[in-house]
């Protein structure tokens, strides 16, 4: 059975609201209750490209905290896409992406990977507009342009669109899903281009 899936990956500090955005994204919902995430969880949601093709995003809410760290090879391998929600610590997050992802060099200099700032309903900004998209066009290479978005879990600002965005900047892989039993499946997944546009 063939499904085009679309793993993308939410990074950043605890408490930066990656959770809010997915339940925002996926549920029209915001509650201001804060549970830290423990490792990793995932849920889909069935999206419609530009050519009209249905595809299933699977999104990857992973840990901030540092205890966690180690996991991340495990969640980000194979992921299509990044979403890096950030407040102050950008860079460091960028950078153990790539390095457990196992991306090859070449591969992860043009990895598509979108940033968002969240909580703009809040005036106690961290990082500014313009630093943000300094910090985009520094890592941005020739074949991806790292796009940035400014949202609000809280109020739905920007959510829908930056998420929509990310179907735009890969080639969706055609995945084999075998089913092997019940409880275990296996996944091959053929070559993929990641050329965008930035908006």
């Amino acid at each position: 059975m063939h499904k085009d899936i679309l793993k993308v990956v939410l990074i950043g500090d605890g408490g930066v609201g990656k959770t809010s955005l997915r339940n925002q994204y996926i549920h029209k919902k915001f509650t201001n209750a804060y549970k830290a995430t423990i490792g990793a969880d995932f849920i889909t949601k069935e999206v419609e490209t530009d050519d009209g093709k249905k595809v299933m995003m699977q999104i990857w809410d992973t840990a901030g905290q540092e205890r966690f760290q180690s996991l991340g090879v495990a969640y980000y391998r194979g992921a299509d896409a990044c979403v890096l929600v950030y407040d102050l610590f950008l860079e460091r997050w960028r950078e153990d992406f790539l390095k457990q992802s196992s991306l090859p060099t070449e591969e992860a200099r043009h990895f598509p990977i979108l940033m968002i700032g969240n909580k703009i309903d809040i005036d106690d900004r961290v990082v500014s507009r313009r630093q943000a998209r300094a910090w985009a066009e520094i890592h941005s290479s020739d074949k991806m342009q790292i796009p940035c978005f400014e949202a609000s879990a809280k109020n739905g600002d920007n959510v829908e669109k930056a998420f929509a965005h990310i179907a735009k900047m890969v080639k969706i892989p055609q995945m084999e899903l075998d089913m092997v039993d019940s409880n275990s499946f296996s996944l091959t997944t053929d070559s993929r281009s990641t050329k965008s546009r930035c908006c």
